[in-house]
């Protein structure tokens, strides 16, 4: 079995075009930690998607508010005025199917999927102690989770912790061996609004077979999503963080 394991969305199609086109025939199932819509301009499309293609899917913070199940607390205005215009895109079925996301964690054969952490789906996990702090919490040896839109995680292994690395510019995968006795958190990073400072989308390829994780890269035609935000009439900003990875 190989699996194709994304984050965070957001609503770019063209982002998440440029995945799929990237991995094809390299995976029989796809798995998703979250975040399929809100910031960007095509929630109908992405949502139309994953609901035929996605395997397993945990439900993001901003599929909670999008879908109306609750105030945020926490959004900045480019953000609500992106939920509440997405939650208006969506039809009626699309819109329940959104509201029926389970919450994470998710736990399956072998793995698990978060959106944020196994204690709370809207955590962020970026810094070393904090991902130290989750370890006991993980139900099995190998958890997905995405939600900081930073690609990247943690392995446990012979007492110690080390930090797996993105690849850098230039570099299109960084390839980990699954060591079967190790415990890994992993983040594949964001599809359509990288925060890393590398705008190219971000996903994950698991080979079970061959205990294999590895962390890819993929450029997008950002100029085309840009132009889709700016035409819905979402924020400006939307648009121009885009280019940047940020």
């Amino acid at each position: 079995m190989r699996r194709l394991i994304l984050s965070d969305i957001h609503s770019n199609w063209d982002a998440l075009q440029a995945v799929l086109q990237d991995a094809a025939g390299l995976y029989d199932e796809i798995l998703c930690c979250g975040d399929l819509v809100g910031y960007n301009a095509c929630p109908r499309d992405v949502i139309g998607w994953a609901m035929s293609a996605v395997a397993h899917v945990v439900r993001g913070n901003h599929d909670r508010v999008c879908a109306f199940i609750e105030e945020p607390t926490d959004f900045n205005h480019y953000a609500l005025e992106a939920a509440r215009w997405t939650n208006a895109q969506l039809d009626a079925r699309q819109l329940a199917w959104l509201r029926s996301l389970p919450v994470g964690p998710l736990v399956l054969e072998g793995f698990e999927l978060v959106h944020g952490s196994p204690y709370d789906e809207d955590e962020y996990v970026v810094e070393r102690r904090e991902a130290g702090e989750i370890a006991q919490a993980l139900h099995t040896r190998l958890c997905f989770f995405g939600h900081t839109h930073l690609q990247g995680g943690w392995v446990w292994a012979d007492g110690a912790m080390l930090e797996l690395r993105r690849p850098r510019f230039g570099e299109s995968e960084t390839v980990y061996e699954l060591d079967p006795q190790a415990q890994w958190l992993v983040n594949p990073g964001s599809v359509g609004q990288p925060r890393d400072r590398d705008p190219r989308a971000a996903y994950a390829l698991w080979d079970v077979e061959r205990r294999t994780v590895a962390l890819r890269r993929v450029e997008y035609r950002v100029e085309e999503a840009q132009k889709r935000i700016l035409d819905a009439g979402l924020p400006e900003h939307l648009a121009m963080r885009l280019a940047f990875g940020r």
